[in-house]
């Protein structure tokens, strides 16, 4: 029946043990400068799914995604408030790299190359109710899109229309950084925000359970 959940007891038990395996990940370990603590949220009746990029310093020590000014101004792009951002019954988060790789010159430095490889292609597919997924960054948009993906961020998320046509929406990092990237590209707040929060908005209707279906 439309609109009902496509997840079932096993499944939603295989995700809980795949869940336990990442949080317990220490195949990047020697490359991290603080240490494991990875990062992620996820459930088997998730409509909405997020892939950024890697956890920032703040998220390492909270363990909690998108718990710094860039989850602050997501969720404003949202339109939807902690408590509904934080249940993983309706959304999942799904970083490129699960931990803190560190900062460098310019930055806190790119996922690191082993994490995505490892664990996507064993969580992704047992996220089944996801009906919408956001690329945020390059990094993500790399991954999920590949050779379809502009020549740059900005090419990339202009064509959100084409992208979005097949259950992908790239955004720009909503980081205090791309601040610049905002102000030059005004068509993102006028056009795209609009249909952004016009997708998401059903999608954080609560879940059919088993118990409904």
């Amino acid at each position: 029946m439309a609109g009902r959940s496509r997840h079932s007891p096993s499944g939603t038990a295989d995700l809980d043990r795949l869940l336990a395996e990442v949080r317990a990940c220490r195949l990047c370990e020697a490359h991290l400068p603080f240490g494991p603590r990875p990062v992620v949220q996820a459930s088997a009746t998730a409509r909405l799914l997020i892939v950024s990029q890697a956890p920032g310093r703040k998220v390492h020590e909270t363990g909690i995604p998108f718990n710094d000014p860039s989850g602050d101004r997501l969720r404003a792009w949202l339109d939807v408030d902690r408590a509904a951002f934080y249940d993983a019954r309706r959304i999942a988060i799904v970083p490129m790299g699960f931990c803190f790789p560190g900062t460098g010159k310019g930055g806190d430095l790119p996922p690191r190359p082993e994490c995505a490889p490892t664990w996507h292609p064993r969580l992704l597919p047992l996220l089944r109710d996801v009906r919408l997924t956001l690329a945020i960054g390059q990094y993500a948009q790399a991954g999920l899109l590949g050779a379809r993906r502009g020549r740059s961020l900005t090419d990339t998320v202009q064509a959100w229309r084409e992208h979005l046509a097949r259950g992908v929406l790239p955004l720009p990092h909503p980081s205090p950084r791309n601040q610049l990237w905002l102000k030059r590209n005004p068509w993102f707040e006028r056009e795209l925000l609009p249909v952004l929060r016009e997708r998401v908005a059903p999608l954080l209707e609560p879940p059919v359970t088993p118990r409904d279906a």
